[in-house]
């Protein structure tokens, strides 16, 4: 059975393929060889990975992400496609869906809206519901460290507290909208904001959204 981070995995290694591995991404710095290797890291070098949150670690995340970096691009989208190794954690459904499917979705995002040519996704509302599950559950990790206060809302009105504070912007759109924001990717999200100018204007700058 089909799973939605089996499901945007096979999404995102097909638009990397597509758009080759120079093409810009919504990640500072990254070009679409570099997200791959980011990818492909995670999955694949446990050791490394936790540069990502542990700044001690970061220079050894970078030397391994170079050197994945440096693999031939076609290697890299096989390695996406197939999957973790055999004895990976990520190989257990369970573990793919809560660790995976946002973080495939949001890449695959990356992508395609750093390209002058993208246009908006179509998402049906089962997936919706599961990217609200996991937003209500991390808006606040994901949101800590905001100038402002920011509730999430979705059209029919539920909402989630990203950070409490004052004054408060209410950011409202799509589950999957609300999550690339969440995320960071404020400059391409479509969300409506509303609150007071300032601190919109602000958290529309803010590099402290994500994790």
């Amino acid at each position: 059975m089909s799973t939605f981070a089996k499901r945007e995995r096979l999404l995102l290694a097909d638009l990397l393929e597509t758009t080759g591995p120079e093409a810009p991404t919504l990640c500072e710095g990254w070009q679409t060889r570099d997200l791959a290797a980011h990818v492909v890291v995670r999955e694949r070098r446990p050791d490394a990975a936790g540069g990502a949150l542990v700044k001690q670690l970061a220079p050894r995340l970078q030397k391994v992400m170079d050197e994945y970096a440096a693999k031939p691009y076609e290697e890299l989208i096989q390695l996406i496609r197939t999957g973790p190794p055999r004895f990976s954690p990520f190989q257990l459904k369970q573990i793919d869906e809560a660790a995976n499917t946002v973080e495939f979705y949001v890449h695959t995002e990356d992508v395609r809206r750093a390209q002058p040519d993208w246009t908006p996704r179509e998402l049906d509302p089962v997936f919706q519901e599961a990217l609200w599950s996991r937003l209500e559950r991390t808006a606040r990790l994901l949101g800590r460290g905001v100038p402002t206060g920011l509730v999430l809302r979705r059209p029919d009105g539920q909402t989630a507290v990203a950070h409490r504070g004052a004054p408060v912007v209410t950011a409202t759109g799509e589950p999957s909208e609300l999550l690339l924001f969440a995320f960071g990717r404020q400059r391409a999200a479509k969300v409506e904001l509303a609150g007071d100018e300032n601190a919109i204007a602000e958290l529309r700058e803010s590099k402290q959204l994500g994790i």
